[in-house]
Order: C-alpha cells, then sequence, then structure tokens
C-alpha cells in the first residue's frame, strides 16, 4: 500500500512543476501582496458572516446587506490581480480534471485486470 501513497506523492510533485501550478502560484502570491485585493476579501469575509448569521438564526438578510456583499464582490472581481488568479485557477483546474479522468481510467481498467497486487 506504501507503493501507492509514494505515486501520489510524486504525482504532486510532478503537479507543482507543472507551468499551470507555477503560474497560480505567482498570481496567488501577487494578489496577497495586493492591499486592495487583501482588503476586499476580508470585508466579503466579514459581510459573508453577517450573511451566515442571519440566515442561520431564519432572518432574510436585510437588503443593505446584501448590496453590500453584492458591490465588494464585484469590486473584487474587477481587480486585475484577482482576475489573474482567476484565471491560472481555471487553468491549473484543467490539468487536474484531465489527472482524475487518467486516474479513473486507470481504476477502471484496474478493475477489469485479473493481476491482483498484494499490499
Amino acid at each position: 500500500m506504501a507503493g501507492i501513497y509514494d505515486m501520489a506523492k510524486s504525482l504532486g510533485g510532478a503537479l507543482a512543476r507543472t507551468d499551470e501550478y507555477q503560474a497560480l502560484k505567482r498570481a496567488t502570491d501577487a494578489a496577497e501582496e495586493d492591499r486592495e485585493v487583501v482588503e476586499l476579501r476580508n470585508k466579503i469575509q466579514e459581510l459573508e458572516g453577517q450573511l451566515e448569521l442571519a440566515i442561520r438564526s431564519g432572518q432574510e438578510p436585510d437588503e443593505d446587506l446584501r448590496t453590500a456583499y453584492a458591490q465588494t464582490a464585484e469590486k473584487l472581481q474587477a481587480l486585475p490581480s484577482f482576475q489573474r488568479v482567476v484565471a491560472a485557477q481555471t487553468n491549473f483546474e484543467k490539468i487536474m480534471y484531465k489527472v482524475n479522468e487518467t486516474v479513473a481510467q486507470g481504476i477502471e481498467e484496474g478493475a477489469n485486470s485479473r493481476i491482483i497486487i498484494t499490499s
């Protein structure tokens, strides 16, 4: 069984070395250094907490709170550094989708194989 975990660790290392992951890391690091992105993310987290509290208490969040959330999210999404993170994340997710498809294919082929591997 340890061999499977070694292969998974190796796959993780290979994924970390892809251009797509490296671009995501650079974009994320840059966004974390962007003061406006950090401030808007913090504001969104605060507003999400207020929305969640209202919903958990069985109340409909008031219009001002919903508007503030929508406007803050819109401002964040308009920032170039945030857009770079979203684009890089999308590209990396495409790689992960292909990897997951390949793993699923390997599982299917392995399940149909007559060879049994003991752990």
